[in-house]
């Protein structure tokens, strides 16, 4: 089925891996050839999913590009996009499931994770043309999926999108390990880039947060947005030559599992509204910060909490 806008608004389309977590708390990572007993043990849709929920709570119209699979976990991924007012454009991938990613957090909310691969890789340039992106869309890359077999018909697919569909790129910490002429074809296409401050660190070799931020800026056209999170500090953004600091929320953390798909699904959102980039930036921090009280991954705030916690914020100082 082909995912048309509604109603002509711009719309958040995910081309990456709808996974489910499976989500393991222990008291700490065994060693080497040890074993833990695990305190809890749940199961969440997680990857993409994440980012679209967040993106879908904030009233944003969202499609999953994504290939999902045919088995429970392809079915718990589609339950829960439904629920959100998700659209999944892409076929079931017949006869395999959806593959999970086991996450291993600890008591300081720390997580570690292990990913397995199955129908989400299952993509070609007709399953992402389904969702059929005009301009004024955003469509969201993660650096995920810039290994084989998917990185093919990705790019093939990208490079050949109308010049108005803005690409956000999300590049997960595998970017900077990518050969260089990779990553040149996807930065060319990319309209904003959002990472944590570990990966941009990675990519530049910069010392600061705000360095890496001017740093990613150059290697992105002119007109590029760059954001990258401080974790509960907050973030930079650099939009039209000026960095500015947006201050973050610190929390005492429950789970970050998702955090910063949160924030990354609010700030998709906020650019398809075509709202103020630092204004887009405090509501994202502020729904980061609210998702780490919560735990799972598909956790993330609504609008109107987003709004709550910000006057309360507002009323104090």
């Amino acid at each position: 089925m082909t995912a048309p806008s509604a109603g002509g608004r711009p719309r958040v389309i995910h081309t990456g891996q709808a996974l489910v977590d499976l989500v393991v708390e222990v008291p700490q990572l065994p060693p080497r050839g040890g074993n833990v007993n695990a305190r809890t043990t749940t199961r969440h849709a997680g990857g993409s999913v994440t980012i679209l929920v967040a993106a879908a709570r904030q009233g944003a119209v969202t499609v999953q590009a994504g290939a999902v699979g045919t088995g429970p976990n392809g079915d718990l991924v589609r339950e829960v996009l439904a629920a959100e007012g998700v659209t999944v454009s892409s076929p079931p991938v017949p006869d395999l499931d959806t593959a999970v990613c086991v996450v291993l957090v600890e008591p300081t909310a720390e997580r570690t994770f292990i990913t397995t691969r199955a129908a989400e890789r299952r993509i070609s340039v007709a399953s992402l043309a389904t969702s059929a992106p005009v301009a004024g869309d955003v469509v969201c890359v993660t650096g995920y999926s810039l290994f084989e077999p998917t990185v093919g018909p990705l790019l093939e697919w990208l490079e050949a999108l109308h010049d108005g569909v803005r690409v956000v790129l999300d590049p997960g910490a595998a970017f900077a390990g990518f050969a260089a002429g990779l990553r040149e074809r996807v930065l060319a296409r990319t309209s904003v880039w959002t990472s944590n401050a570990q990966e941009a660190a990675e990519l530049t070799g910069a010392g600061t947060v705000e360095e890496s931020c001017h740093q990613v800026a150059s290697l992105l056209g002119p007109d590029a947005v760059t954001v990258v999170r401080d974790g509960p500090q907050g973030c930079f953004v650099r939009v039209d030559g000026t960095v500015t600091y947006v201050p973050g929320f610190p929390q005492t953390p429950l789970d970050t599992n998702g955090a910063g798909d949160t924030h990354t699904g609010v700030l998709c959102a906020g650019l398809v509204e075509g709202q103020d980039w630092v204004e887009v930036c405090r509501r994202a921090n502020a729904a980061g910060a609210i998702k780490v009280t919560r735990r799972g991954p598909t956790t993330s705030p609504t609008a109107a909490e987003v709004d709550q916690f910000l006057r309360a914020r507002s009323s104090i100082t």
